[in-house]
């Protein structure tokens, strides 16, 4: 047994009913994935859909389990509602919310312009209001107990980080909800929790963040006491964990999966002071490279 096994039996999650944003890939398609193999069923969204239908016939395939594609971009609540009206119409009720959606820019913050503030405001915080609001009103109206919403976070939201101010801040915007939420809504049977991951690469939004080299450059691993990054089970063995019946008396809690990392030194990206402004020339163009 070691830290890359999955951890729950086999069916901790029969008949829970998933929606999870940003769930086509990364880390979403990471965490969806043990979802299914536990039992549940889960509707993943994002804006792609060809993406979503692509994985979610994957993981349908791998694991036995219904995976199911509804596109939504969650910055637009008319899109959310529509969402949660066709996961309905897949699942039934729906258990759990899993906002994982996310965005983010690695930028001097003077270098952004305010529309690359406002989109990463929009995806992160607004999104999850958005699915927060849309999924809970609907909980609470038809008197529905025992329901779910995990957020995923950072650990900057509580720190702050130089370099990635949007993320951060509607980081912890979505650390402050989560916690308010949770004393509110509990009277509700709603429960809420956040995940907060230290690094945990994924290859396509590491990419983008860190393209050609710099990954190499700004290893990340090297700031944590571990002395490595995390395993994608390893946060799929804890998401599952907050979101099954198992964890029935978590509730307003923020849990951090970092090895130790912002406790070694707070803000993940801080340590891009180093970087010139020749190379933010550079990082810059090599991020327009990628995205066209």
């Amino acid at each position: 047994m070691n830290y890359t096994d999955k951890m729950l039996r086999d069916d901790a999650l029969k008949s829970k009913k998933i929606i999870v944003t940003g769930g086509g890939s990364g880390l979403g398609k990471s965490m969806t994935k043990y979802f299914l193999e536990l039992g549940a069923q889960v509707v993943i969204t994002s804006r792609n859909l060809e993406k979503l239908q692509k994985t979610a016939q994957e993981l349908s395939e791998a694991t036995g389990s219904k995976c199911y594609a509804v596109q939504c971009d969650v910055r637009n609540y008319e899109e959310v509602e529509a969402m949660i009206s066709q996961s309905h119409q897949h699942l039934g009720e729906v258990d759990i919310l899993m906002n994982n959606a996310a965005g983010n820019f690695i930028s001097p913050t003077e270098r952004l312009s305010s529309n690359a503030f406002d989109t990463i405001i929009d995806i992160v915080l607004k999104g999850t209001k958005n699915c927060t609001l849309a999924l809970g009103k609907h909980w609470i109206d038809q008197k529905q107990e025992n329901k779910t919403i995990l957020n995923i976070v950072t650990t900057y939201a509580w720190t702050g980080s130089a370099y990635v101010v949007p993320s951060a801040t509607a980081k912890a915007g979505v650390l402050a909800m989560t916690r308010s939420l949770a004393v509110e809504w509990a009277k509700y049977g709603i429960r809420f929790n956040a995940i907060a991951p230290g690094p945990f690469p994924t290859k396509g939004a590491w990419d983008r963040l860190l393209p050609g080299d710099l990954k190499e450059k700004f290893d990340l691993s090297k700031k944590v006491p571990l002395k490595r990054v995390g395993e994608h089970q390893e946060l799929a063995n804890l998401a599952a964990y907050l979101v099954s019946d198992f964890s029935h008396y978590l509730n307003g809690e923020v849990i951090t999966i970092d090895g130790g990392e912002w406790l070694k030194g707070a803000g993940q990206f801080n340590l891009l002071e180093m970087v010139t402004p020749e190379m933010w020339d550079m990082l810059e163009a090599m991020i327009k490279s990628k995205k066209s």
